[in-house]
């Protein structure tokens, strides 16, 4: 699948990703609160609360796993979970692109290696006709987490290339995730939460980039080199011992892209 044979916009081109302008958060009540979620297993301990899903139903499985099948647009709105949260609904509506799915993902505090080690990419384009808008997604951080960063990896292999977005409350940004990988470092107290959304690329999301001031280039939040080196280690120890476990089962410890004995591979469910 080459994004060249879809519409994409110039902001992602460099980066493929931009960073938008900080939404005033503690002027909106905490919805998510008051949301349903159901137990959804991502880059981490999550659960997530749907606002749109395939067919409006209270679940979060891919398009594509639903009959008939379909790419990760045109998603149906959640009744029980839009009454519940109008405000994040809006907020997600506001760009006018076509959305997909759209839900708010419950995070529990990790360690900077289990976050590399459950770097992924998402699947964001299966079924996607060519010549139609390439899918991205955005990530509006809704708790306070001053310590917490959105881990992206142009190779999943090279620290050279990793970015650190921070996530306060507020934070907002527009991630190209089928290109880059990405998982969430949360050394916080509480749980995390933040509300993402699909979006289809045409001139409806430019606009709204462009509304938001976004920037498709910051200044990585600075980790000491100890830091990385120890959530290096993390990362591998825990990639060699499923590498092991796999053997032991006689399963090929290859899926996918090729790289599950190395960390999870693009996989189809994933939201960071």
């Amino acid at each position: 699948m080459d994004p060249a044979d879809y519409v994409t916009l110039p902001a992602f081109e460099e980066t493929g990703y931009v960073v938008l302008d900080s939404y005033d958060q503690a002027a909106d009540p905490r919805e998510w609160e008051d949301l349903t979620f159901v137990d959804w297993k991502s880059s981490g301990d999550t659960r997530f609360a749907p606002l749109a899903s395939a067919y409006g139903d209270m679940e979060c499985n891919g398009f594509w796993n639903h009959t008939p099948p379909k790419t990760d647009k045109d998603g149906v709105w959640v009744d029980e979970n839009v009454a519940a949260a109008p405000i994040l609904t809006r907020r997600a509506q506001e760009p006018g692109a076509n959305i997909g799915r759209c839900r708010v993902i419950e995070l529990q505090p990790n360690e900077y290696g289990e976050a590399l080690y459950n770097l992924h990419r998402d699947d964001n384009n299966r079924l996607n006709p060519e010549g139609t808008g390439w899918i991205v997604r955005a990530f509006f951080n809704l708790t306070d987490d001053p310590d917490t960063v959105m881990i992206l990896r142009e190779d999943r292999d090279d620290p050279s290339t990793e970015t650190r977005i921070a996530l306060p409350a507020g934070a907002q940004a527009i991630i190209d995730t089928q290109r880059l990988w990405h998982a969430v470092w949360h050394p916080g107290e509480e749980a995390r939460y933040c509300l993402i959304t699909s979006y289809e690329s045409g001139p409806e999301l430019d606009a709204y980039i462009r509304s938001k001031n976004g920037v498709s280039r910051i200044e990585s939040v600075p980790l000491d080199p100890s830091v990385l080196a120890e959530g290096e280690a993390l990362a591998q120890s825990k990639r060699d011992a499923r590498a092991a476990a796999l053997a032991a089962r006689g399963d090929d410890p290859a899926f996918g892209d090729g790289s599950l004995s190395a960390g999870p591979a693009m996989e189809t469910y994933s939201e960071a």
